[in-house]
């Protein structure tokens, strides 16, 4: 009897294929193109078969999780160290290091600001009032538009 399609991703090596394309930040649809199927295909898989879902999520949420930390780390701004090979003929070859400061990115901070806390940064904060000013702004003006 011929196996089914679905039987090949469900072994360990195409489970780890399929959670390193997700890694790399393929859609469903194009992980779909590479395994020959349909993205409407994977997606019934994905509710039918747990590992093939839980192989696609866990590779997103490592790039989820290292994007997350690389804006943090902008946002906030770092140090490194820079090594510069220097050639003298005192010396020879020596190997210099220096400490690098990159500051914190503005965009990054407001970025994560608006999105993590957007109760408070949102342009508009919406307030209790907020809601009942536009409630009765748009009464007014469809009582105007009346005539």
């Amino acid at each position: 009897m011929a196996k089914g399609k679905y039987e090949k991703w469900l072994e360990p090596e195409s489970l780890i294929l399929l959670e390193g394309w997700a890694r790399d930040g393929l859609t469903d649809e194009q992980i779909a193109h590479n395994m020959g199927i349909t993205a409407r295909t994977l997606y019934l898989w994905k509710e039918k078969y747990i590992q093939i879902f839980q192989s696609l999520k866990k590779g997103k949420e490592v790039v989820d999780i290292q994007v997350e930390n690389a804006l943090l780390k902008r946002a906030l701004g770092y140090e490194y160290t820079e090594e510069k090979v220097e050639i003298s003929e005192k010396d020879g070859k020596k190997v210099v290091q220096t400490v690098k400061h990159v500051v914190p990115d503005t965009t990054a901070l407001i970025f994560w600001l608006k999105n993590r806390k957007s109760e408070k940064w949102r342009n508009k904060p919406e307030t209790p009032d907020t809601k009942q000013d536009e409630t009765l702004n748009r009464l007014i003006e469809a009582v105007n538009n009346v005539d």
